[in-house]
Protein backbone atom coordinates (compact mmCIF):
# COMPACT_ATOMS: atom_id res chain seq x y z
CA UNK A 1 0.00 0.00 0.00
CA UNK A 2 1.23 3.50 -0.89
CA UNK A 3 1.08 6.37 0.89
CA UNK A 4 0.40 9.88 -0.44
CA UNK A 5 3.80 11.24 0.15
CA UNK A 6 5.41 8.60 -1.70
CA UNK A 7 6.71 9.69 -4.79
CA UNK A 8 6.29 7.84 -8.22
CA UNK A 9 9.96 6.98 -7.51
CA UNK A 10 9.37 4.90 -4.03
CA UNK A 11 6.59 3.51 -5.44
CA UNK A 12 9.09 2.01 -8.47
CA UNK A 13 11.68 1.41 -5.81
CA UNK A 14 9.05 -0.73 -3.88
CA UNK A 15 7.80 -2.51 -7.03
CA UNK A 16 10.92 -3.40 -7.56
CA UNK A 17 12.74 -4.56 -4.03
CA UNK A 18 9.12 -6.81 -3.49
CA UNK A 19 9.64 -8.04 -7.36
CA UNK A 20 13.08 -9.23 -6.20
CA UNK A 21 11.99 -11.11 -3.14
CA UNK A 22 9.08 -13.12 -5.04
CA UNK A 23 11.82 -13.91 -7.96
CA UNK A 24 14.22 -15.18 -5.25
CA UNK A 25 12.31 -17.36 -2.93
CA UNK A 26 10.45 -18.91 -5.95
CA UNK A 27 13.59 -19.48 -7.83
CA UNK A 28 14.88 -20.78 -4.34
CA UNK A 29 12.15 -22.87 -3.58
CA UNK A 30 12.68 -24.00 -7.78
CA UNK A 31 15.47 -25.18 -7.23
CA UNK A 32 15.32 -26.93 -4.04
CA UNK A 33 12.59 -28.81 -5.41
CA UNK A 34 14.40 -29.71 -8.41
CA UNK A 35 17.33 -31.30 -6.49
CA UNK A 36 14.95 -32.65 -4.13
CA UNK A 37 13.31 -34.78 -6.98
CA UNK A 38 16.54 -35.66 -8.09
CA UNK A 39 17.21 -36.84 -4.74
CA UNK A 40 14.46 -38.90 -4.67
CA UNK A 41 15.10 -40.47 -8.15
CA UNK A 42 18.68 -40.94 -7.32
CA UNK A 43 18.27 -42.53 -3.88
CA UNK A 44 14.83 -42.97 -3.46
CA UNK A 45 15.30 -46.95 -2.41
CA UNK A 46 18.08 -46.09 -0.23
CA UNK A 47 16.68 -47.19 3.43
CA UNK A 48 17.16 -44.07 5.97
CA UNK A 49 19.38 -44.46 8.72
CA UNK A 50 18.19 -42.39 11.67
CA UNK A 51 20.35 -44.06 14.36
CA UNK A 52 23.34 -41.64 13.89
CA UNK A 53 23.86 -38.07 12.51
CA UNK A 54 26.10 -37.84 9.76
CA UNK A 55 26.59 -34.30 8.22
CA UNK A 56 26.72 -33.61 5.14
CA UNK A 57 30.25 -33.60 3.16
CA UNK A 58 32.51 -30.70 3.50
CA UNK A 59 32.31 -29.99 -0.09
CA UNK A 60 28.89 -28.57 0.36
CA UNK A 61 30.04 -25.65 3.24
CA UNK A 62 32.03 -23.80 0.12
CA UNK A 63 30.58 -22.12 -2.88
CA UNK A 64 33.37 -23.58 -5.31
CA UNK A 65 32.58 -26.85 -3.78
CA UNK A 66 28.46 -26.29 -4.43
CA UNK A 67 28.54 -25.28 -8.01
CA UNK A 68 31.09 -27.86 -8.89
CA UNK A 69 28.35 -30.31 -7.26
CA UNK A 70 25.80 -28.64 -9.44
CA UNK A 71 28.17 -29.05 -12.72
CA UNK A 72 27.91 -32.56 -11.73
CA UNK A 73 24.41 -32.73 -10.65
CA UNK A 74 25.29 -33.82 -7.56
CA UNK A 75 21.03 -33.36 -6.19
CA UNK A 76 22.96 -32.41 -2.65
CA UNK A 77 24.96 -29.92 -3.93
CA UNK A 78 21.54 -28.77 -6.14
CA UNK A 79 19.38 -28.54 -2.94
CA UNK A 80 22.37 -26.75 -1.28
CA UNK A 81 22.03 -23.89 -3.91
CA UNK A 82 18.78 -23.64 -3.89
CA UNK A 83 19.28 -22.94 0.04
CA UNK A 84 22.15 -19.92 -0.57
CA UNK A 85 19.61 -18.69 -2.84
CA UNK A 86 17.17 -18.35 -0.25
CA UNK A 87 19.79 -16.94 2.01
CA UNK A 88 20.90 -14.55 -0.20
CA UNK A 89 17.60 -12.96 -1.36
CA UNK A 90 17.25 -10.84 1.48
CA UNK A 91 20.60 -9.46 1.28
CA UNK A 92 19.98 -8.85 -2.12
CA UNK A 93 17.45 -6.31 -0.94
CA UNK A 94 19.34 -4.51 1.59
CA UNK A 95 22.14 -4.00 -1.11
CA UNK A 96 19.42 -3.10 -3.75
CA UNK A 97 18.09 -0.60 -0.95
CA UNK A 98 21.49 0.37 -0.69
CA UNK A 99 21.34 1.66 -4.40
CA UNK A 100 18.18 3.33 -4.23
CA UNK A 101 19.50 5.37 -1.25
CA UNK A 102 22.23 6.19 -2.62
CA UNK A 103 20.51 7.08 -5.91
CA UNK A 104 18.21 9.40 -3.89
CA UNK A 105 21.24 10.60 -2.12
CA UNK A 106 19.78 10.16 1.58
CA UNK A 107 23.31 10.03 3.42
CA UNK A 108 21.77 8.67 7.00
CA UNK A 109 19.96 5.87 5.34
CA UNK A 110 22.38 4.91 3.06
CA UNK A 111 25.43 4.92 6.07
CA UNK A 112 22.69 2.46 8.32
CA UNK A 113 21.82 0.47 4.83
CA UNK A 114 25.74 0.30 4.18
CA UNK A 115 26.55 -0.69 8.05
CA UNK A 116 23.46 -3.11 7.93
CA UNK A 117 24.81 -4.67 4.46
CA UNK A 118 28.15 -5.15 5.97
CA UNK A 119 27.29 -6.69 9.35
CA UNK A 120 25.09 -9.39 6.67
CA UNK A 121 28.21 -10.22 4.56
CA UNK A 122 30.25 -10.20 7.75
CA UNK A 123 28.09 -13.07 9.06
CA UNK A 124 27.67 -14.76 6.38
CA UNK A 125 31.46 -14.47 5.25
CA UNK A 126 32.91 -15.28 8.81
CA UNK A 127 30.35 -17.26 9.88
CA UNK A 128 29.33 -15.82 12.68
Amino acid sequence: MTTPSQTDADRKIDLVIGRLLQVGVFAAAAVVAFGAMLFLVQHGRTPAKFTDFVPGPATLRTVGGIVSGVLALNSAAIVQLGLVMLIMTPIARVALTLIAFIIQRDRLYVLITGLVLALLLYGLIAGV
